[in-house]
């Protein structure tokens, strides 16, 4: 028998083993469910859920989708798909719709519990859309289509629907998959259009009882990409956007929070650290009257983190799945499983159980946007008020500076580079200033549906805070804060006597000559060649700092140095919300030594300008994400010649400089691994000593490298020489001749971004088609 034939028989005997298990009797409810089913679950005569295996790399996001250097690697798990209803007094199971070789996830059940939404990936397809049938399994009908994934669908009140979706265009920032964020539609799913400007996923939307979506926000703007991603609420037109709870206490993934009926509380499940598959974590219930940062309020139902998809029927009375199991769980966490897959279905797991009855349409918010604005406002009460804000007087704040995290189109890795070395995931752009007024207040015009951080500057224009998170504004949405980072318990600090109302809303002031993206080689490294190099050079060495813009096999030597050197303070990929001029310009060693004329330099205005904007903007390295996954080379240096010459004093090859630094890819023989122990007097450094001192003892300074021709140094010059070749030949963003990867380009092909007919020989501007691809997420005006 062909492999083929025999794959197709083996799946074909996995269909019938579920569809007759899943058909059988799941036998008679337990103790703990007739309890339920006479108290808090009367009326409930049936569930629906869905069975899928479980695919994705271990993260709870990575359930669909490809991978971005792999088209043909899906993320979703084994074949196989069944949306099944079960009656749970009689245990009776029917399948109602069942995919061999598809996906089913995400039931919901419709307000008047005759039909079901859900997203569905056909196996013939390699993506997931909304479909919608009748709950006895007719009438099935897809909603939306194309080239994107649509998933974890709710319907609104009003008849549209709200759902998580790829068709965003943009990749997780430190991943290799893709992301998904919130759109709506029209019930029959036309119509789709944006409400949330998040660069990273938004998770598990879900209605409240009092019209708003509750969902799950992962966003990581100057802080640390693997500890935020906490509860959000938002009026289902995207207006209203507010923090739940959360999101000033790190290391939780809180998803598929759902109300508790009859209370204000929500269950949710909190997935622990990074978050993990499926959603899997502990069930907790969150009170948030006590505000968003209350953390005695949010209390483990379960102790173990392995269940997915809680649903409340009141508060000693849960339902959840775990496993290949489906359970009911009182307010002890004690629980009871009343339906399990046969062991015949290993590969598979029970998902998103949801009860089949109907419930009452939540009450329709107004909608607050007016499509033909492509503005909408903000207004900030008091910017000195808030939470870590000591020492901050009043008035000393005279502007804002107003930025944008620009999404990116591929990603290649779980950290920053080559974006930053150690900083900012993203690039960030420069839109202007707006001012800020003497009691603190400021009301500002921004663009719609892009989302924006602020600096607040003091007269100076240095850094005094910085918003270490994202707002945005939906078209002709007028919405504000009491103050910056503020307690959401404070009371209100808006009153009609603010300065900033006194006028029209502040438009965003640009800053004359300085792109809206900085790029160290081309806006940077020019300031440092002017000013600096002449005394960091590798002749001269003076403070053994080199600030050339000579290549290293991932960044700049200029760059190295100044960011491990500590002479940018970013704060970035840590806990958020930090003091008054901890990070930015105000804390930069760089910053300060150019204001004081360090050495008698004196930059230009226009300088000192450029060199701030870039720290405030994310001290990025290159201003495109064509960097990304191309330019970075290995240097190969020789085991056996480092160890015999350096390892004496360097335990563990571990030099007393960063690595970057170690190699130059430009001018190899200019490489500190050569000029280091290489003599003085053949041109050398001589830094390095054969030997290491005794205790108490000056090091003797003796030459590991007595000339050029030394054998040791020439095969370490091999080493570099090669990866200078190698370099030459892959090409970096800043080099002639530079053309982004396959991937990048395939991506921006995808988007529309680059015509589907570009030859290999074209050039390809990479700035350019940055822009563009960020350009096509500006939100458009409707007459």
């Amino acid at each position: 028998m062909a492999a083929g034939s025999r794959a197709a028989k083996v799946s074909l005997c996995l269909v019938l083993v579920l569809l007759v298990a899943c058909s059988a009797w799941a036998g008679a409810p337990g103790p703990m469910l007739k309890r339920f089913l006479a108290g808090p679950m009367a009326g409930v005569e049936e569930i629906i859920f869905a069975v899928r295996g479980v695919g994705g790399d271990g993260h709870w996001y990575a359930n669909f989708g490809h991978w971005v250097s792999n088209p043909k690697k899906t993320m979703y798990g084994p074949p196989g798909g069944w949306l099944c209803r079960l009656n749970l007094r009689t245990g009776k199971v029917r399948v109602l719709l069942d995919d061999p070789k598809g996906g089913v996830r995400d039931p919901q059940v419709h307000y008047d519990a005759k039909k079901v939404l859900f997203s569905y990936r056909k196996g013939d397809s390699t993506h997931y859309h909304l479909f919608e049938m009748n709950l006895d399994g007719t009438g099935v009908r897809q909603l939306t289509d194309g080239p994107f994934d649509d998933y974890e669908p709710i319907y609104l009140p009003d008849g549209d629907l709200l759902f998580c979706s790829s068709r965003c265009n943009r990749w997780v920032q430190c991943w290799f998959t893709q992301v998904a964020v919130l759109y709506r539609s029209d019930g029959d799913g036309r119509n789709v259009r944006l409400v949330s400007a998040n660069i990273e996923h938004d998770n598990t939307p879900w209605m409240m009882p009092d019209g708003r979506v509750l969902y799950m926000r992962w966003e990581y703007v100057d802080r640390s990409r693997v500890r935020f991603h906490h509860l959000w609420t938002i009026n289902p037109d995207g207006t209203g956007q507010m923090t739940y709870f959360g999101n000033m206490h790190p290391g939780t993934v809180m998803l598929d929070a759902k109300p508790i009926p009859g209370t204000e509380k929500v269950v949710v499940s909190f997935n622990p650290g990074h978050g993990r598959k499926e959603h899997a974590g502990h069930v907790t219930v969150v009170d948030p009257n006590r505000g968003p940062d209350d953390r005695k309020f949010a209390r483990h139902i379960t102790r173990e983190s392995d269940w997915r998809d809680p649903y409340a029927f009141s508060e000693d009375c849960f339902m959840a799945a775990r496993g290949r199991s489906l359970y009911v769980l009182d307010g002890q966490g004690r629980s009871e499983a009343f339906y399990t897959l046969p062991s015949d279905a290993a590969r598979m797991e029970v998902h998103e159980p949801r009860p089949l009855r109907t419930r009452p349409r939540e009450p329709i918010i107004t909608p607050r946007i007016n499509p033909a604005s492509p503005t909408g406002r903000l207004l900030l009460a008091d910017v000195t008020h808030g939470r870590n804000m000591a020492g901050v007087e009043a008035g000393e704040i005279k502007k804002l500076l107003v930025l944008e995290t620009l999404p990116k189109p591929v990603n290649f890795s779980g950290t920053m580079e080559p974006i930053s070395l150690g900083g900012t995931f993203t690039l960030p752009r420069i839109l202007g200033t707006v001012p800020v007024e003497a009691d603190g207040s400021a009301y500002i015009e921004v663009p719609a549906l892009r989302p924006l951080f602020f600096v607040a500057l003091d007269s100076n224009d240095l850094s005094v805070k910085r918003m270490q998170s994202f707002v945005s504004v939906m078209p002709g949405e007028t919405t504000g804060c009491s103050g910056c980072h503020e307690n959401r318990t404070d009371t209100a600090r808006f009153k009609p006597t603010l300065m900033a109302l006194k006028r029209s809303p502040s438009r965003i002031t640009p800053i004359k000559d300085v792109p809206g993206v900085l790029d160290f080689p081309r806006d940077i490294q020019p300031v440092l060649n002017k000013h600096c190099v002449r005394c960091h050079n590798y002749e001269k060495f003076k403070g053994k700092v080199v600030l050339t813009g000579d290549r290293g096999p991932q960044y700049s030597h200029a760059y190295v140095t100044l960011m491990s050197r500590g002479q940018v303070s970013h704060g970035r990929d840590a806990n958020g919300n930090l003091g008054p001029r901890k990070i930015g310009s105000a804390a930069s060693p760089l910053m300060t030594k150019i204001l004081k004329g360090h050495n008698g330099v004196k930059l230009s205005p226009h300088e000192r300008t450029m060199i701030r904007l870039w720290i405030e903007s994310g001290a990025q390295y290159p201003g495109t994400y064509a960097a990304l996954g191309s330019g970075m080379v290995a240097v190969r240096y020789d085991g056996a010649v480092l160890g015999r010459r350096c390892g004496s004093c360097h335990k563990g090859l571990n030099f007393r400089v960063h690595k970057e630094l170690l190699a130059n890819l430009t001018r190899p023989a200019k490489s500190l691994i050569l000029l280091a122990p290489l003599a003085k007097r053949a041109g050398g450094l001589g830094l390095c000593c054969r030997k290491p001192a005794k205790k108490g003892k000056t090091p003797r300074l003796a030459d590991v490298f007595r000339s050029r021709r030394d054998p040791g140094y020439q095969t370490l010059l091999a080493g570099v020489t090669k990866a200078k070749a190698d370099l030459d030949r892959r090409k970096r963003f800043d080099m002639p001749g530079f053309r982004p990867n396959e991937h990048y380009i395939r991506e921006m092909q995808r988007y529309g971004t680059l015509p589907a007919d570009i030859a290999a020989a074209d050039t390809i501007d990479p700035y350019a088609t940055d822009a563009k691809y960020w350009q096509s997420f500006w939100y458009m005006p409707r007459r």
